[in-house]
């Protein structure tokens, strides 16, 4: 009888006390479960995994592993392009055609380091603490919590709803390095949802700044993101005897930098940063060369390729001159790296009306949201219908600092948040296999 409701569920065909018996044995399932799943999220916060701690990450990814091996996953660790950084993981559980209807394909997605150096973890006593309603530590929102909150929503429908969670082939994708944005991450992704895939369903967690009560937001855009290295070669010359013999390379990066920075225009959502800069030599020494990082990002595709063409458009610019000849400096701009936007579309608008739904029988709101960060969710939504956000509730991720005035406060994730997150996201699922 439990396997024939699972099937109805699946062709979305229960009666209201079905579902209603079905909801309330999936909320007593994860609240039972959430002291076990935290004790486990515990553990991987307390291993250190920055990005550029490819023995950490690796650590990280084979408790992992364990963590879903109990699930019947199967594990596959795959080395990332770069040597300097650890090992993705790739989990997968293959799913049994249920009344000659084809298992679907489901990819969930997360990441296995932070951005928190060992040192600087011990610096600023950033660990594991529980204080009134939040839980500190490093990863514990980006994105540890994601992994668990993935976990616990196949946790509860491997027990609650066996049938249907036999019926789906599960792919679970953890990057080594998604701090760095490496690209064979990406290529790694869509090698493995190739297909038929219903969804990518990405893990970072949900924001609470400016959230209204009874109110989740779901990801279904983020900026795209542009890295650039400005160099400027000019003259040296005495500083004393003879600065009209010199080209200032310092000041012709000032013209630079500051016509960059000028392309930011926030009604279109476009924001260029100059990261770093550096020039010069010593202080009697007209400076002969310069160079400064910068950053661009925009949500239009359109707009990102407008403005990365005005910051290349400055390479063998000119205006500053030597005093006595004339000797120009000139500019030379590289474009090191380029991820692209992932644009509002419909396929992700369709996945949030999963959620949405969800959330009206629920009684709360889902809403939109476009967020400036990039997630794996860049690499997947042109080939695959994608949203982010479904990890815990939480704030301040890349933060690790304290002040006691409150100005300064650690990463943190909201306990409370998972077992209703982790519900919201099962039942969503379910619905969106359903069709």
């Amino acid at each position: 009888m439990l396997y024939q409701l699972q099937v109805n569920l699946l062709i979305d065909n229960m009666t209201r006390m079905e579902r209603s018996g079905l909801i309330q044995n999936l909320q007593n399932n994860l609240q039972e479960n959430l002291p076990r799943n935290l004790d486990l999220l515990r553990q991987m916060v307390g291993i250190n995994s920055f990005t550029s701690n490819p023995a950490g990450v690796n650590e990280l990814g084979k408790l992992t592993a364990g963590i879903f091996a109990d699930l019947g996953f199967q594990a596959e660790f795959v080395q990332a392009a770069d040597f300097i950084y650890g090992q993705h993981l790739v989990l997968t559980r293959p799913g049994r055609p249920l009344n000659g209807r084809g298992a679907p394909k489901i990819g969930l997605i997360s990441h296995l380091d932070t951005v928190y150096p060992a040192a600087e973890e011990r610096d600023n006593d950033f660990y594991w603490r529980v204080s009134g309603k939040r839980i500190y530590g490093p990863g514990v929102y980006d994105i540890k919590g994601g992994t668990i909150m993935m976990y616990m929503v196949l946790a509860a429908l491997q027990a609650e709803a066996p049938a249907f969670f036999d019926s789906v082939t599960w792919i679970v994708l953890l990057n080594a390095a998604e701090e760095a944005l490496v690209p064979d991450f990406g290529r790694l992704i869509l090698e493995h949802l190739a297909g038929d895939t219903l969804a990518s369903l990405v893990f970072e967690g949900g924001e609470v700044e400016h959230v209204q009560p009874g109110e989740y937001r779901l990801v279904v855009a983020r900026k795209g993101m542009a890295r650039y290295h400005v160099q400027v070669e000019g003259k040296a010359a005495h500083a004393g005897t003879a600065h009209d013999h010199g080209a200032n390379a310092i000041l012709q990066m000032a013209d630079v930098i500051r016509r960059i920075a000028g392309l930011t225009d926030y009604e279109q959502q476009i924001t260029l940063n100059v990261g770093t800069i550096a020039g010069g030599t010593v202080i009697n020494r007209v400076p002969h060369q310069a160079s400064a990082s910068v950053e661009m990002r925009a949500y239009s595709p359109q707009s990102f390729m407008e403005t990365s063409k005005k910051i290349t458009a400055l390479n063998e610019f000119s205006s500053v001159y030597s005093a006595n000849g004339g000797y120009p400096c000139r500019v030379h701009i590289e474009v090191l790296n380029e991820w692209g936007p992932w644009a509002p579309n419909a396929k992700s608008d369709a996945l949030l009306a999963f959620w949405q739904e969800t959330g009206r029988e629920l009684g709360f709101g889902v809403m939109p949201q476009e967020r400036g960060g990039l997630s794996d969710g860049n690499w997947t939504w042109q080939s695959i219908p994608t949203i982010d956000g479904l990890g815990p509730d939480g704030g301040n991720a890349h933060c690790s600092e304290r002040a006691e005035d409150g100005s300064k406060d650690q990463e943190y994730i909201l306990p409370d948040s998972f077992a209703p997150k982790a519900l919201m996201n099962i039942l969503s699922i379910m619905r969106l296999a359903a069709q």
